[in-house]
């Protein structure tokens, strides 16, 4: 006789369910780094689409915005703030993204996404990493300096 748990299922059934629970998570983050993977895109599209001359000014203006707040890494409200740190993530950049691709024109984000897949499949440069580091660094120290003055 199988030995069932409290609820009544079997061991056996319990653990199948645990396995489908594994595979099921593995999908999960699976989908999540594809729409990880192709958000980033969508940014780095947008960086391109800002720096397009036949973008209209206005999607141009919020379309470097948008790209400048997502690709950076410093956040307007820390991560490390419990529930207010990542939600500023999850609402600021999908909803400024959602708006630069409804009001830029479909021609500049069809080039835009072109040169966007062209870069992405380039290998990536640590020396370009240390650059912007360096550079935002050297920002926060005459921020610094400038606010003990």
């Amino acid at each position: 006789m199988a030995r069932t748990t409290r609820n009544g299922r079997s061991a056996a059934r319990r653990s199948s369910l645990v396995i489908d629970d594994g595979l099921m998570m593995g999908r999960r983050r699976g989908l999540l780094k594809t729409w990880a993977l192709s958000l980033k895109g969508e940014v780095l599209a947008i960086y391109f689409a800002a720096r397009d001359p036949a973008a209209p000014w206005g999607p141009r203006l919020l379309a470097l915005l948008v790209a400048a707040y997502a690709l950076s890494p410093i956040d307007l409200i820390p991560d490390f703030i419990p529930v207010l740190g990542l939600l500023d993530d999850l609402i600021l950049v999908p909803l400024g993204l959602w708006l630069v691709l409804r009001w830029m024109p479909a021609a500049v984000m069809a080039r835009a996404r072109q040169r966007a897949l062209a870069l992405l499949a380039r290998p990536r440069s640590w020396a370009a990493a240390g650059v912007f580091a360096l550079i935002w660094l050297l920002a926060g120290a005459a921020l610094l300096v400038w606010l003990t003055r």
